[in-house]
């Protein structure tokens, strides 16, 4: 009977192969009763065994990290021909390491034609290499920006460039060159004049944006000027019939004296036409037709002073008075239910744009009216106080607030809580604008005792900044 065969043992895996040869070979000589020698020879061959592997991680990791070089060059390689600013890497010497391809085609030559080279011999001009040659001279370790200098194209064409030097530092801070970025000069300016071509459009905007606002205030508050208005001119008219008809009296009188008319007569004439209190009343009534047309012009002229376009004027003005006629001017044309209360400082001397801030205060007083429609007390208080070297005006009006939520998009542009057709929303964003450019500021909030209330600050023309409003 043959003896039970027993099953082989399974195959090491590759990675112990070095390992299983060692034990194979210790078993073998073990097994052929090794001397003390051969346990020698054992331990040289576990060593080897040993460095074997090592040397096959360091394969693998080797292998690892030429991969992920070969991908950083390549995506430096990519960056570097995607560039559309030049850029020139050099030695401390001015000699060229390498180029993109930026450059070689503005140059219109082989990028590798350029490597070895000088990177004087880029330039189209004496002045351009010697401004390169005392760059390279006077290495400090500090950047240079924005040094115009020529180039030298293919067709021996001079390309002016705006060209920016770096220090290039090795891994223990030794500096091994300089790394040149630039571009095209007319390249530049195009930009240049686009941005600011961009810049005078926004300006222009923002002031027919301001215009508008205020053209759509003015809309509102037409029956309160025109009703502002009636009052003088309906006084003038007055007068002005009166002074005719006492014009025919004095004409028949005057007639009569240059006439033959007896004395008598003309003394009865004189008492039928009432000259004598015709006289009397005459300088009350040229006194009322002066005040009445004096009257007019200044609310023309303030509507003029705040329907014009004026965001560089800059003169000293009362805010007391721009704020008493704005106040005015929407009173009329919100109707008597709603009750303005002033409580302001004597004369406030501020420097700015009066237009421009009435636009602010009218904006202020309307947006009350507005929120305070639904309430059953439709009032604002307007308090101003010295402090320091600013007014300080506060708008509380009795409305129901503003809403938490609401708070802090109050001043953005386009942002309203009124009906489609009754808000822009922009006079409070405009408003803010204005009053940051007096020097000021603008806040809203919900005071405590209920209603909206906005803060207007302006420092008085004693000390306000100089420059356009």
């Amino acid at each position: 009977m043959k003896p039970p065969v027993e099953p082989s043992p399974p195959a090491a895996p590759e990675s112990r192969q070095g390992e299983s040869r060692a034990a194979l070979t210790v078993e073998m000589l073990a097994a052929a009763g090794a001397s003390a020698e051969d346990g020698i020879w054992l331990d040289v061959i576990r060593k080897m065994d040993e460095v074997y592997n090592d040397l096959l991680q360091y394969e693998v990791a080797l292998e690892e990290k030429n991969a992920t070089l070969e991908d950083t060059q390549q995506f430096i390689s990519s960056v570097l021909t995607s560039m559309s600013d030049l850029l020139i890497v050099c030695s401390r010497a001015g000699v060229i390491e390498s180029v993109n391809e930026a450059l070689a085609s503005l140059l219109g030559v082989d990028a590798v034609a350029l490597h070895g080279r000088t990177v004087f011999d880029l330039f189209a001009d004496e002045e351009s290499r010697q401004r390169a040659g005392r760059l390279f001279a006077e290495q400090d370790g500090s950047a240079v920006e924005d040094c115009e200098m020529l180039l030298k194209a293919a067709n021996g064409s001079a390309i002016p460039v705006s060209l920016n030097c770096t220090p290039r530092y090795n891994g223990v801070g030794k500096m091994l060159g300089l790394v040149i970025t630039g571009r095209p000069v007319g390249e530049l300016r195009r930009a240049y004049q686009a941005l600011r071509r961009a810049h005078e459009d926004l300006k222009t905007t923002q002031q027919q944006l301001i215009h508008s606002e205020k053209m759509a205030s003015l809309g509102r508050l037409v029956a309160g000027v025109a009703h502002e208005l009636n009052n003088p001119i309906s006084f003038v008219y007055g007068n002005t019939v009166a002074m005719k008809r006492y014009a025919e009296r004095i004409t028949r009188y005057l007639a009569a004296v240059h006439g033959d008319m007896p004395h008598e007569a003309r003394e009865a004439l004189r008492g039928e036409l009432r000259i004598d209190r015709l006289l009397d009343d005459l300088p009350s009534l040229i006194d009322g037709t002066v005040e009445g047309a004096e009257r007019t012009r200044d609310i023309v002229d303030a509507l003029k002073r705040f329907s014009a376009t004026d965001r560089d004027e800059r003169r000293h003005f009362d805010l007391a008075e721009v704020v008493e006629r704005s106040v005015q001017w929407v009173g009329k044309a919100t109707g008597s239910q709603f009750e303005v209360k002033l409580d302001l400082p004597g004369p406030v001397e501020v420097a700015g744009s009066p237009g421009q801030l009435q636009q602010v205060v009218m904006n202020l007083v309307q947006n009350a009216a507005d929120a305070t429609e639904k309430s059953r007390e439709r009032r604002l208080d307007i308090h101003g106080r010295i402090e320091g070297g600013e007014v300080i005006i506060e708008f509380r009006d009795s409305g129901p607030g503003i809403a938490e939520e609401n708070l802090s998009k109050l001043f953005d542009p386009f942002f309203t809580t009124k009906p489609v057709g009754r808000g822009t929303g922009l006079g409070l964003a405009i408003s803010y604008g204005i009053v940051e450019r007096h020097g000021g500021s603008l806040t809203a909030a919900n005071h405590p005792r209920g209603g909206a209330l906005f803060s207007l600050r302006l420092p008085l023309a004693s000390s306000a900044p100089a420059g356009g409003a």
